[in-house]
């Protein structure tokens, strides 16, 4: 094992890689078989997507795939974090598999490994069939059963040669974003259909699990990839230090309970269960969910401030200036809680607040609540206004000090005891984000979307090193 004198060397083995999602990406929207998702009818519906902007062609990386593996070589990773695009597999979300889209999905897999690079697959990133969603989507509770059918067929395909699988990714920002705030696909405004995506969305995760060990050999890790923050109270007010509470158990505890304890947190499912109609639980879900899981996946970009009270009684501090194009997610009236902004922290184009240490506290937090799990941090990343200057580069200062501060937080956890194997950057490419279309530049590779010229920018160089020495070296400044 190299040692880099003076630098922040990481554990032997420890995986260094990118993170993308295919219809963030991909584009082909109708090619070789592919069928709608709920993405491409979301974004189709007018207003609801910055500009309109769809991911009709994205980065077109289905027909310049090659090209990408190339770059991520040139970095020097050692893993790519991809999802399967459900209905460029199954079109219909059942039945039989779509064979160019499965091929698709090999060939990459093969050209990964040919670079050296070691492929991880995520099973679903948002993109749900549409006929699925025409059907209930994940407030339906057969859905669980056509994902672990969907599960079976992409491990038996690529389970020779994929060794990290990831069954969902964020789950919360499906569930609570998709169906109660209705800012993202399928874009639907109510808490009980919220609480039963969530559920459904958990239960897909473990019969996932057990698919996926039914069909992959020995030594394959499975896990889930959810999105974490430290939730902190504006004050050290009684009132406000139970707010976070509740916004904890919203953003965090209703997804690793179930997944680690095999429960969810008793408060806020009181509050849920008080406002549903039927019950959401049924007997032995919660048995179904709490499947062994090999890891836990982590994405982490900012942290939460919050105070007591609901924005209608005393105000929404959560300060227009720091929202993206599509607007901002507040937090739902029945926390009784207000998100604050952070005084003088500074910012990505997204408004999320830059605040490194928030990755090292999640981190200790999370081996502390529950047990020295193995984690990954699947995603942490940052968008910044990049441009391609006169000489044809694209520097990004910020963007390098963002990365190292968030490394350097990370390996801090490490030393203190955190059981941490692995750091997939968000994103590989500038990408279509989601509602804020192509307004958000995350990537460590710019993107002309007009001539899908692909320029590697300062910080993949800085990534390169990384990725290289497997260590972080002292600032230049």
């Amino acid at each position: 094992m190299t040692v880099l004198p003076g630098a922040l060397n990481f554990p032997e083995g420890f995986l260094w890689g990118t993170a993308t999602a295919s219809y963030q990406i991909e584009g082909a929207a109708t090619a070789d078989g592919r069928a709608p998702s709920i993405w491409d009818t979301f974004s189709h519906t007018p207003g609801k997507t910055f500009h309109g902007d769809t991911g009709d062609i994205a980065c077109d990386h289905y027909h310049r795939f090659e090209e990408d593996v190339d770059l991520m070589a040139g970095l020097g990773l050692g893993a790519y974090r991809f999802s399967i695009a459900w209905p460029r597999v199954q079109p219909d979300g059942r039945g039989p598999v779509n064979q160019p889209g499965l091929d698709f999905y090999r060939r990459l897999v093969d050209r990964l490994l040919q670079k050296g690079i070691r492929p991880v697959v995520t099973l679903y990133h948002w993109d749900l069939p549409q006929p699925l969603q025409d059907d209930g989507g994940w407030v339906n509770r057969a859905t669980p059963d056509r994902f672990a059918d969907f599960a079976s067929l992409v491990a038996g395909a690529l389970g020779d040669a994929v060794h990290l699988w990831v069954t969902l990714n964020e789950p919360w920002v499906s569930a609570f974003v998709g169906h109660e705030l209705g800012q993202h696909a399928p874009g639907i405004s109510s808490t009980s259909k919220a609480v039963k995506a969530a559920h459904n969305l958990l239960r897909a995760h473990g019969t996932a699990v057990r698919a996926l060990r039914a069909s992959l050999p020995a030594g394959a890790q499975v896990g889930i990839t959810l999105n974490l923050a430290p939730v902190h109270p504006a004050t050290p007010a009684e009132e406000d230090t139970r707010a976070a509470e509740r916004v904890s158990d919203y953003v965090n505890g209703w997804f690793l309970d179930p997944v680690l304890r095999g429960n969810y947190p008793e408060q806020l499912h009181a509050r849920y269960a008080q406002m549903m109609t039927e019950d959401f639980v049924h007997s032995g879900d919660m048995a179904d969910i709490k499947a062994d899981i090999d890891f836990l996946g982590v994405n982490y970009y900012t942290t939460r401030t919050v105070a007591s009270g609901r924005s209608n009684d005393r105000g929404d501090h959560y300060s227009e200036r720091v929202a993206t194009p599509m607007g901002r997610r507040p937090l739902p009236p029945y926390l009784d809680a207000v998100q604050t902004t952070v005084p003088g922290a500074a910012r990505t184009t997204k408004g999320w607040a830059i605040q490194p240490d928030g990755l090292r506290e999640l981190l200790m937090w999370l081996t502390s609540r529950y047990g020295r799990l193995p984690l990954y941090v699947t995603e942490n990343g940052a968008a910044f206004s990049d441009y391609v200057d006169p000489n044809g580069a694209v520097h990004d200062p910020e963007r390098i000090d963002y990365l190292r501060s968030h490394f350097t937080a990370a390996h801090q956890a490490i030393t203190a005891g955190v059981d941490l194997r692995g750091y997939f950057v968000w994103s590989l490419l500038d990408n279509f984000e989601w509602a804020d279309g192509y307004s958000q530049r995350f990537g460590l590779v710019f993107v002309d979307f007009k001539s899908q010229e692909r320029t590697a920018k300062r910080s993949a160089r800085f990534m390169a090193e990384v990725c290289q020495t497997n260590a972080v070296g002292p600032s230049a400044t």
